[in-house]
């Protein structure tokens, strides 16, 4: 390992991330280092202070090395210039490229149905190609960084590590079909797990087929609080070592564990973040095992705009809607669009409250009530939302609001809400 700094009452501030960075490269640059791709996640993962240590990262490399920067996009639309400064500073836009999930990958490998059957117990039994961004293997890069934060994940139980790679600038094969394992697994079985049948299959494919390149994984671990949010803990290795580390303490300091189902909670979509309910649904996924049966979910999502930030996506989701699992497996086995676009079916089964409780979206004037209710959704307005539960005044956690016991939670993409006994 590399880098291997952490612990749930630490703080890591610009200074301390610097000093950390730059023992870890002193060690890389053994190695003659003159290109460089850093694969940092986008806009959407602003929190995961992944900007701040791509610039460190940019600062330390730039007169001794060509850069590359490419933000890890999967599925979601490329950043505008506005978001790379907001995000990366000052690094020019000429060292930045772009991910194109269906038409600029390699494929460099398969993994066979019956390993897809062996590591997914059976639920599926499909083939998957493996596909990479092809600058990646045509780049002759010296060193090849993987940069992001380790935080539970609805569909491989801990975000980053090999799914930045194979998902985040990855194919569309290798997208769609690992996403329908973790839905079809079960998200409840993988949520907040450092091993899943879903990472399984990742770190299969990157041992088997991309392990060779010079790629070296730094990941974070943050802590919102109140009025903040905080570095906890910083990793790097060329192995796993770096995410089983990381993972551990992420458990410790983004898993919220309550005693009691939630009966009634409030998320807040940040309008610089939270544009459509493919992103937006974090507010479902990583409250769903808190919640109780007969409960209620509002969130409150200022600037929403749209279902899908991908086209057909969107359109996917106005056709079918957000019905629960046995309706969306009913749906792929029986239209050739949803079989087509897997990871669409895993979003709709994870977007669902399965019947178990009522979620109300609480948009601004960016999309309608009839758009809402049209994917199975409940509609509040946005002024209503925030006049009903005082929301400028609500802290994270419980609240009393008018006599009721509100939860809030500021920023869903931050952690995991769930029950002691679930994670026994």
């Amino acid at each position: 390992m590399f880098l291997k700094k952490g612990d749930k009452d630490l703080i890591l501030n610009d200074e301390d991330k610097t000093e950390l960075i730059e023992g870890m490269l002193n060690q890389i640059s053994e190695k003659d280092v003159k290109k460089v791709l850093i694969i940092p996640p986008d806009f959407t993962r602003l929190y995961s202070d992944a900007g701040k240590l791509t610039q460190i990262i940019y600062q330390k490399l730039k007169d001794k090395a060509e850069i590359h920067i490419m933000p890890a996009l999967g599925t979601h639309v490329p950043m505008t210039e506005t978001q790379i400064k907001a995000m990366f500073g000052d690094i020019p836009t000429s060292c930045f490229l772009e991910h194109d999930w269906r038409d600029e990958v390699l494929e460099c490998g398969v993994v066979p149905s019956s390993k897809l059957a062996e590591f997914s117990e059976g639920v599926v039994e499909y083939e998957m190609k493996v596909a990479v961004n092809k600058c990646l293997f045509e780049g002759n890069y010296d060193l090849i960084l993987s940069v992001g934060q380790i935080v539970p994940h609805e569909v491989i139980g801990m975000a980053n590590y090999t799914k930045n790679i194979c998902v985040g600038v990855g194919g569309s094969d290798m997208i769609n079909k690992s996403h329908f394992l973790g839905a079809a697994y079960g998200m409840e079985k993988i949520l907040g797990q450092t091993n899943s049948p879903v990472r399984s299959v990742l770190d299969y494919s990157y041992e088997q087929f991309i392990s060779h390149l010079p790629v070296v994984f730094l990941l974070s671990v943050m802590e919102a609080r109140e009025d903040d949010v905080v570095m906890r803990g910083l990793y790097a290795s060329e192995d796993r070592r770096a995410f089983e580390a990381a993972a551990c303490l992420s458990r410790e300091v983004n898993l919220d564990l309550l005693d009691k189902p939630i009966k009634k909670a409030v998320v807040y979509l940040d309008p610089k973040e939270f544009h459509s309910t493919w992103l937006g649904n974090k507010a479902v996924y990583r409250t769903r095992m808190a919640m109780a049966d007969d409960g209620e979910l509002f969130i409150l999502a200022p600037e929403l705009k749209e279902f899908g930030e991908d086209k057909e996506i969107d359109r996917l989701i106005r056709k079918y809607g957000y019905c629960g699992t046995p309706a969306t497996l009913k749906a792929v086995e029986e239209n050739e669009d949803l079989k087509n676009n897997l990871s669409a079916a895993a979003h709709l089964i994870h977007g669902s409250s399965e019947g178990r409780f009522k979620i109300t979206y609480c948009p601004g004037k960016g999309i309608s009530k009839e758009e809402i209710e049209s994917v199975g959704f409940a509609y509040m307005t946005y002024e209503e939302a925030v006049e009903k539960f005082k929301h400028s005044t609500l802290k994270m956690g419980y609240n009393q609001v008018d006599g009721e016991e509100i939860f809030y939670i500021s920023n869903p993409a931050l952690g995991l809400w769930a029950l002691k006994d679930q994670f026994k």
